[in-house]
Parts: structure tokens; C-alpha cells; sequence
């Protein structure tokens, strides 16, 4: 018996030791099975990232960080130079090669800023500092800080601390019309606009004079200065905290006009190509006749209602379209009701020279009649033919 108990007690051993050289075999031979099929799972990997790869279109390096700005466009291409400004989706780029250049802000890829820029983004928050702007993001780095925002919040870049000269811009047109002959005309027309432009801020000044001289005796004279200071509260609503205008025309009868207000503004459209603001509110007014009947008041004071309409489209990469209306509602002694209307287009011919064509019409309902009784017209057309420098 306990010989059939040992040699069983040995076959069970033997069993056991059988079940784990097996399992030990089973397992290398699973190693071994297993190690080639990995193989082709990474050349399929590395197969499907090469595919990737290629399937990108090639784009040139990114800059190395320098003392320029840098601008990438959709396209690929690397820009360097000068930021200037972003400003109603518009970015002013004074390039190394190309010079001043603007660009709709959809075309921009990336921005990479040496300098220390204002950012402003919907709120308003405004920050400063070094601006690096990718495809969705905004990144402003102060110090050992950086500060990251979605790029469709942006709203504006100034440079933070510039000099004052890089928050201004205008543009000078003139336009000559010479007849000689049978009339001896000659007339000159002067359009200008300047701006001061920040990130929270916006300051214009437009000038508009026309003269016209027909066998030595003038019979056009009349000049136009208005000028606006906007603070912008969101992206949509601004606060115009002064506007005002001079006017004046002799042959109207008007020696001079001021006009002076404050108000509120929105921006009904604001695209990469389109522009449309409206603004308005009361106001004060004093008038200046040239002559006046007997009896009549050299002068006229009274308040006043000004609003107006400020429209601009891009129609093409060179042609632009703005139109402009300003209407005042006043006292009948000051004319009850007058308005300005410019309508123009304008072609670039280079980066900094245009060729601009300009309509003009100024209407007063009720003019002040002269001393002998004469009644100005109530409308004055211009068709402006001009050269307009931007700097």
C-alpha cells in the first residue's frame, strides 16, 4: 500500500511539474508569436503619420525672435517689419521690403510683436505687453506673466509704448481744374483727415474747403472743419464726449458757423470690409451772417439736434466706397434744418496714393437772405476729381 501510495504521490508531482514547464513554454511561445505582429502595427502607424505629413501643405519656417514684428499670412508667407495697428479689423503692417500694407484681419494668420503692445478685447479689457496672436488664441506675456484669450474677443492693438506719432494717421487729397480760353475758371478743391487711434480711444479731424475764381472774381468759397473724439464703452457703443464743426461760406451767407455737442454712437456693422456707425445728439449752435437785412440780427444762436451716418465698403482689394451724412435740426432763424453729404470712391495706385472721385451736396432749408434782400440757394453740388497721399 504505501508503495502504491508513493508512486502515486510521485505521479502527481510529475503532473504538476508537467502543467508548469507547459504554462512557462506556452507563455515564451506567446512572446514570440506576438513580436512580429507588433512590427507591422508600427509600420502602419508610421505609414499613416508620413501620409499626414504629406498631405500638409509645406509651410516656411517660423522666424526667429528678432527686434522686427512678424506677420504670417494665410497663405504661408512670413512678413516682417512694423505693426502699425489693428483697428476695425483692418491690419496697418509697414513692411521691410513692401512698405505700409494693409491687410483684412481674416487674412492674418499669426502675429508675432518684438514691442510692447495695448491689447484691447470685449469687455472692454485692455492689457499690455508682448503680443503673440496664432489661429484661435491671444497671448500677452508681462514679465514672468502670461495672459492667453480667444482670439475672436480681440477687438484692437496699438503699440503700448510707443512714440505719439505711431497713434496717427491722415490722409491730404487736392484736386485742380484750370479753363482758359473764352472763361479763364480756375478751381481747387482740399480734402484732409486726420486720426489719433487707440485702443480705447478714436480722435478725427476732416477738412473740406472748395474754391473757384471765374475771370479774376471769386465765386466759391466755403470750408469745413469737423472733428470728433470717441471712447469706445464695448465694441458696439461708443460715448462722444465732443464733436463740433466750423463752417463757413460767404455765399451762403454765412461768415462762420460753430457748432458744438456731445453724444453716443453704435456700430450697426462692423466687418474686415464693411463699416457702418451711426451717431448723434444735442448740441449748440451760433451763426455769423455775412450781411442781413435792416432790422435783421447780425447773429443766431440756438440749440440744436445733430446726428449722422458714417458707411464704408470694400468693393475690391483697391477700391473703396464711403459715404458720410450729417443732418442738424435747428431754429428757423438758423436755417431750420441743413445737412452735408459726401459720397466718394477711392483707388489706390500705390501703397501710399490714390485717385479719388467725391460728391458733395449741402443743403439749408431756410438761408438767412443778404442785406439786399437776395436769397442764397438752398443747395450747392461739388464733383471732386482728386489725388489723395495717405501717411
Amino acid at each position: 500500500m504505501k508503495k502504491d501510495g508513493l508512486k502515486s504521490q510521485n505521479i502527481l508531482m510529475r503532473m504538476v511539474l508537467l502543467c508548469i514547464i507547459s504554462g512557462c513554454f506556452l507563455i515564451v511561445n506567446i512572446s514570440v508569436h506576438a513580436a512580429p505582429q507588433d512590427e507591422p502595427i508600427l509600420k502602419s502607424e508610421a505609414g499613416t503619420q508620413d501620409e499626414k505629413m504629406q498631405s500638409q501643405p509645406w509651410e516656411p519656417p517660423p522666424p526667429p525672435p528678432d527686434e522686427f514684428d512678424w506677420i504670417q499670412l494665410k497663405s504661408g508667407e512670413w512678413l516682417k517689419g512694423e505693426l502699425k495697428v489693428l483697428y476695425q479689423k483692418k491690419l496697418e503692417f509697414d513692411s521691410d521690403e513692401l512698405d505700409l500694407l494693409k491687410f483684412d484681419w481674416e487674412d492674418v494668420k499669426q502675429v508675432r510683436g518684438a514691442r510692447i503692445f495695448s491689447v484691447r478685447l470685449v469687455g472692454p479689457i485692455t492689457v499690455n505687453g508682448l503680443l503673440q496672436v496664432s489661429e484661435e488664441k491671444v497671448f500677452v506675456t508681462v514679465g514672468e506673466e502670461r495672459q492667453e484669450f480667444e482670439r475672436n474677443q480681440l477687438v484692437a492693438i496699438a503699440p503700448g509704448a510707443p512714440r505719439e506719432i505711431d497713434y496717427w494717421s491722415g490722409k491730404l487729397s487736392l484736386g485742380v481744374n484750370l479753363s482758359r480760353g473764352n472763361v479763364q475758371q480756375t478751381q481747387y478743391s482740399t480734402m484732409a483727415n486726420i486720426k489719433r487711434r487707440t485702443s480705447k480711444t478714436r480722435f478725427v479731424t476732416d477738412y473740406l474747403g472748395n474754391f473757384t475764381k471765374t475771370e479774376g472774381v471769386q465765386t466759391v468759397n466755403n470750408q469745413r472743419v469737423n472733428s470728433y473724439f470717441d471712447i469706445f464703452k464695448t465694441r458696439k457703443y461708443f460715448f462722444r464726449p465732443f464733436f463740433g464743426e466750423y463752417y463757413r461760406d460767404p455765399f451762403k451767407n454765412i461768415n462762420s458757423r460753430v457748432t458744438l455737442g456731445a453724444g453716443m454712437g453704435y456700430h450697426i456693422i462692423d466687418t474686415s470690409k464693411t463699416e457702418w456707425d451711426v451717431a448723434g445728439g444735442p448740441a449748440y449752435q451760433r451763426t455769423r451772417f455775412d450781411s442781413v437785412e435792416v432790422g435783421q440780427a447780425s447773429s443766431e444762436s440756438t440749440p440744436a439736434f445733430v446726428a449722422g451716418t458714417y458707411f464704408s465698403r470694400e468693393l475690391t482689394k483697391t477700391v473703396d466706397f464711403d459715404f458720410r451724412y450729417d443732418l442738424q435740426i435747428l431754429n428757423e432763424e438758423s436755417g431750420t434744418y441743413t445737412h452735408h453729404l459726401v459720397a466718394g470712391l477711392e483707388t489706390e495706385l500705390t501703397g501710399w496714393l490714390d485717385f479719388d472721385v467725391s460728391f458733395v451736396w449741402d443743403r439749408t432749408q431756410d438761408p438767412t437772405p443778404e442785406a439786399d434782400g437776395t436769397v442764397p440757394k438752398q443747395d450747392d453740388f461739388y464733383l471732386i476729381f482728386s489725388l489723395g497721399i495717405d501717411f
